[in-house]
């Protein structure tokens, strides 16, 4: 089974497709947030939180790199697959023992018996996972995005119903848990439905260790970066109890936000993109560059609106009882678009069969968080912040000497980059000014929303085209694509 050409038309659909299977997720997710959030309280929502980092660690390690390794291989054969299915199942029944098996000495840990319950539903879906995620890897090959935009729609569509009735039947966390392992349900269902014709259902061990030698560094790349990722909940659960926990997760919500509507659906992206641009071309250097002008160009302003708007933010979508985690959200803010910067190294890295330098990568960045948290925890939550600030700039600078072999230079990233800092001052730059003026506060926090981030969105999209971003072109290609689809055809 051999790759597809990546195309740029090809890539710009699997883009659009990708942005609208994370925009309708989060929708979904949004509507069930501010619901959600208002039914638990600051504890309950902590329980799933310590839970969820347990869940996301073994996750990692159940994913094993598999789609990784089908994406960058190059000469991909239906006993490759196979083999791919065989060590998926293996190691996620493996994680979904462990978890159960971890489920009581970790609630026993953090002094929360609902952890363990909470560990144990997760745990089910691990059984299933599998059988979807082999084939939306061949998906994210052949750069075919319409199933999994499907396929994920759905998901989002039955956690949202399980989680939100089940809150108001007074489930507390464990309607949280149910609504995951109704997600898992509904993504291996519509993947079975689009499963191509002819490909392999069944597990096989022929090529088993060529799938083993690449998915050991792909895996422990994301296994350490699942680490750094939950280190905050980890050791603010430990420092400061599930009450403490649940606002710091809900101040990075904020962020999360910006990781939900751009940084998924690109870095989905990427790693085929990178993948292709390497096999084609013989370099990543280009396609490195362009990538970071999108994520900069989007991701930047993006946080600095929200970091001005955090409180507004906060009230309209968790309620009063969360104002505490304000501060927290605008300093998580800065510390994401530091670590804009080198998001896709590992995906680069990884896209160039290069698994021990990303895992090498993602082992120093997630030292650097944990030592930047451990230093500054005793400070508190805004303190945790700084420390993840620090940790950023630490995984900017690791980032680049790594991919300085690829010709992927400091000079390229700020000439990428430097028209995307324009424009964020462009962009919130008055908003920020008016905020000196007339502070968000309780009593016009809603007035804000209503103006400031339509005004923000106005004077962003004014300012591609004042500035000539790059991000430009791409907007007016895709619109006149649009158009043309969207005309009649005249005799």
């Amino acid at each position: 089974m051999q790759p597809a050409s990546s195309s740029p038309g090809k890539v710009r659909t699997s883009l659009v497709l990708s942005f609208a299977d994370s925009y309708a997720t989060v929708i979904l997710q949004l509507a069930g947030t501010v619901v959600i959030s208002r039914l638990l309280s600051p504890a309950e929502v902590g329980v799933f939180a310590i839970a969820a980092v347990f869940s996301a660690l073994a996750s990692v390690v159940r994913d094993f790199g598999v789609g990784e390794y089908m994406i960058q291989e190059r000469e991909l054969s239906r006993d490759k697959i196979r083999a791919a299915l065989a060590l998926n199942i293996l190691v996620s029944w493996s994680m979904c023992s462990a978890l159960l098996l971890l489920a009581g000495p970790v609630a026993a840990f953090y002094r929360e018996p609902g952890v363990a319950d909470v560990m144990r539903v997760l745990a089910l879906g691990f059984m299933l996972v599998p059988f979807g995620a082999i084939t939306h890897a061949w998906f994210r090959r052949e750069l075919d995005y319409r199933p999994i935009v499907i396929s994920n729609v759905l998901s989002s569509i039955a956690a949202f119903i399980v989680s939100v009735a089940m809150a108001l039947m007074g489930f507390g966390a464990m309607s949280m848990a149910w609504s995951v392992f109704a997600g898992i349900v509904a993504v291996v269902v519509a993947t079975a439905f689009f499963r191509p014709h002819g490909f392999p259902i069944w597990p096989g061990f022929k090529g088993l260790d060529g799938v083993f030698r690449y998915s050991k560094f792909a895996s422990l790349v994301y296994i350490v970066a699942e680490v750094g990722k939950g280190a905050p909940e980890l050791i603010i659960g430990r420092v400061g109890g599930a009450v403490q926990v649940g606002i710091f997760s809900r101040a990075n919500g904020i962020a999360e936000m910006l990781h939900r509507m751009l940084l998924r659906p690109v870095l989905t992206v990427c790693m085929p993109y990178f993948a292709s641009q390497d096999r084609e071309h013989g370099t990543i250097a280009g396609a490195y560059a362009s990538t970071l002008a999108l994520l900069t160009a989007v991701g930047w302003p993006f946080l600095a609106v929200m970091a001005v708007l955090a409180y507004a933010a906060i009230r309209i979508i968790y309620g009063d009882q969360w104002d505490s985690a304000t501060p927290v959200a605008q300093i998580l803010c800065l510390a994401c678009a530091v670590n804009l910067l080198c998001l896709p190294s590992r995906e680069a890295l990884l896209a160039c069969g290069e698994g021990r330098k990303a895992s090498a990568l993602q082992g120093q960045i997630a030292s650097f968080q944990v030592l930047g948290l451990l230093a500054a925890v005793p400070y508190g939550l805004t303190g945790a912040g700084w420390g993840l600030v620090v940790a950023a700039i630490g995984g900017v600078i690791v980032s680049h000497w790594h991919l300085r072999r690829f010709r992927v230079t400091w000079s390229s990233v700020v000439r990428a980059c430097l028209p995307s800092a324009a424009l964020t001052l462009f962009t919130a730059g008055p908003l920020a000014l008016a905020a000196s003026f007339w502070p968000v506060s309780e009593q016009n926090y809603g007035r804000w929303a209503l103006v400031g981030l339509p005004a923000s969105l106005a004077i962003w999209l004014a300012g591609l085209y004042v500035l000539r971003h790059v991000l430009s072109t791409e907007i007016t290609g895709f619109m006149k694509r649009l158009y043309v689809g969207l005309m009649p055809v005249r005799d």
